[in-house]
């Protein structure tokens, strides 16, 4: 799926701040395609963009309503559909990352056919894939890989591509979950892929390209969480990784939900993919780990970052906090 932007980013009646973690993500990474915000009254969060209403929106050149907001159980909310009815009609696409379907809201189905608009349910491929083949293509790609789910593997991609850019880098976010999906305004859900065609899927999202053009390849989950093992493995064959940056919180005690895994050893984990990723890409290697130290006072977090690079022989940095310039330094 391809989004237009601009976009107007809808709270609607978000509960808190965290409740519009899908928006502010799009506001902090995308400032230039985001012409302002629009609320309902029981809206409890705020990107610090202007409030605007769909009149003023479209008048700003805005394309997409993009629903920043998650309540709970991912549903379209009722309070919602006037307003996204009115969109439709305005002449806005709508774009979610919930697990309720637009398409599956009659009304919206309705109005955005009569008059030419698209949904996009984000959370939800809408094409098929071909199973991966492990064929060498051209081009160079970089893959997040982490210890546990949630630990920064977004966050640092987007550094990433940001930064190679700002170096004057041919690169790409490839975005593999939904709210990369908004950021990048492209990509697939690759959880949401049946599991024998996740690899050709992430295969056609970073295809053969120019010899140095990057591919930033989001990654998702642990190959160590007995969860989300399965999407990590194929995410490392379909990818076809050249560089690969781990990413690690390191406060944690547990896997994420599974409080019988403890976390493994980094050391433990660079060689588990590694051994996964070099099945479709011999030459594949590590060029840094990502820290997020955003729970560790700062004399804690800077002797933890020199202890690693020393250990691991690699850049060790707070993507957040200092950048990722170090990693960027040892691609070929």
């Amino acid at each position: 799926m391809s989004i237009q932007h601009p976009y107007l980013l809808f709270l609607g009646d978000a509960a808190d701040q965290l409740a519009a973690k899908t928006a502010q993500g799009i506001a902090h990474w995308r400032p230039d395609w985001c012409v302002g915000q629009m609320r309902l009254d029981e809206c409890h969060a705020d990107l610090g963009l202007a409030d605007v209403t769909l009149e003023q929106a479209a008048a700003a050149g805005a394309k997409t309503l993009v629903i920043g907001v998650a309540n709970r159980g991912g549903v379209i909310s009722e309070a919602w559909i006037e307003v996204l009815e009115r969109a439709l009609l305005q002449g806005f696409d709508l774009a979610a990352g919930l697990h309720n379907r637009l398409a599956d809201v009659p009304s919206l189905a309705a109005v955005a056919d009569q008059h030419g608009r698209r949904l996009f349910d984000v959370r939800h491929p809408s094409r098929s894939f071909e199973l991966g083949n492990g064929r060498k293509r051209s081009g160079k790609r970089l893959l997040t890989v982490g210890t546990d789910c949630s630990v920064g593997k977004m966050y640092t991609s987007l550094a990433l591509e940001k930064d190679m850019r700002a170096r004057g880098m041919k690169a790409d976010l490839r975005a593999t979950g939904q709210t990369g999906i908004l950021i990048a305004g492209s990509g697939v859900s690759i959880d949401a892929v049946v599991s024998d065609f996740i690899s050709g899927a992430v295969e056609w999202l970073s295809p053969a390209n120019e010899a140095d053009h990057w591919d930033v390849v989001e990654g998702q989950g642990s190959l160590f969480h007995a969860s989300f093992a399965g999407v990590s493995l194929g995410l490392l064959h379909g990818a076809q990784a050249d560089a690969l940056v781990l990413c690690h919180e390191p406060t944690r005690r547990h896997m994420r939900g599974l409080p019988d895994y403890p976390l493994p050893e980094l050391k433990d984990c660079m060689a588990a993919n590694l051994a996964a990723a070099r099945l479709t890409n011999p030459a594949a290697h590590f060029v840094g780990v990502s820290i997020n130290t955003s729970h560790m006072a700062e004399d804690e977090a800077g002797p933890l970052l020199q202890y690693l690079e020393r250990e691991l022989d690699l850049p060790a940095v707070d993507a957040f906090k200092d950048g990722v310039g170090p990693i960027l330094d040892r691609l070929d």
